[in-house]
């Protein structure tokens, strides 16, 4: 999986287009400027304070894309009457093995974009694309997972067709709160 995807998702009535790619060195100084909503922070797993941090974390997404098992998108907004796009979140299919049924999804959205039904556009359209690409090798459902108290999550795995399968215990100092765990099936 060494060429390069972008996924399209149509503008609506309401909402602009979306381009979701994979990260580039280019993301850089968006990825910090939207790293520093504190909501986006304490739900992170890991810090974007400045541009290294920042040029770390795309090298980290780029060699996921080059093992194969980790596909991040820059989820990016084109601008009406524009040819700019500019940063308003990040989708990804991570842990994908072929042979294994289950992959995971994750997703977040920055503050400025939030409330806009950007988060589920872009996870319907990597839940598309995971499924018209790794099935053939195995893959059956995506599990996306978040805390208790992550509401807008919640609400963006139900509006996604992510049924609600379970509540998975605390598991410091990775995850201090319990979880929902929702799934998606091919056949959803």
């Amino acid at each position: 999986m060494n060429a390069p995807v972008v996924l399209q998702v149509a503008a609506t009535p309401t909402s602009p287009a979306l381009v979701l790619r994979p990260w580039r060195m280019e993301d850089v100084a968006a990825l910090v400027v939207v790293s520093r909503d504190p909501a986006l922070r304490q739900r992170a797993s890991s810090v974007v304070d400045n541009d290294a941090d920042g040029a770390r974390w795309v090298q980290a997404q780029q060699r996921g894309w080059a093992a194969g098992d980790r596909f991040g998108f820059a989820v990016l907004e084109e601008q009406p009457g524009s040819v700019r796009v500019q940063l308003v979140g990040n989708v990804v299919l991570k842990e994908v093995t072929s042979g294994e049924p289950a992959a995971e999804v994750g997703y977040w959205t920055a503050a400025h974009a939030r409330g806009r039904g950007v988060a589920p556009r872009a996870l319907e359209a990597l839940t598309s694309w995971a499924f018209d690409t790794f099935v053939a090798g195995g893959l059956e459902r995506l599990e996306l997972l978040h805390q208790v108290d992550n509401v807008a999550s919640c609400r963006v795995a139900q509006k996604s067709r992510y049924d609600f399968d379970s509540i998975l215990p605390a598991a410091p100092p990775s995850f201090l709160r319990d979880g929902h765990l929702h799934i998606r099936r091919t056949s959803a």
